[in-house]
């Protein structure tokens, strides 16, 4: 009984932070935006390229091959304007720049 208890809340903690970072204005726009993966290959090569390897294999940066199995839409957004794990640097594309290169890093997984 108790376990289920704490599973319960566990999950409705999971749940409650998850609605609270779909309300972001910004993760909302994004993620409201079709976004274009020849725009979003443009935009990793000026700006992801240099770590993360032409073709998203890593060098400084991890490999970004399947990455969208790995992380939730929102988590990439995060990690991408956020550079939660130096040394990546902060990034703030506007909404559809920000669209177009999740829907590259997306296309990734599916090569």
């Amino acid at each position: 009984m108790v376990i289920i208890v704490g599973l319960l809340l566990i999950s409705t903690f999971l749940i409650a932070f998850h609605l609270a970072k779909m309300s972001d204005p910004y993760i909302k726009e994004v993620l409201s935006r079709q976004g274009n993966v020849s725009r979003g290959y443009e935009i990793f090569q000026i700006n992801c390229a240099a770590c993360h390897g032409q073709f998203a294999d890593g060098i400084v940066g991890p490999s970004l091959e399947e990455v969208s199995h790995r992380k939730s839409r929102i988590s990439l957004i995060e990690q991408v304007i956020s550079g939660k794990t130096p040394p990546m640097p902060k990034f703030q594309p506007d909404p559809q720049a920000m669209a177009d290169l999740l829907v590259y890093l997306e296309k990734l997984s599916k090569n």
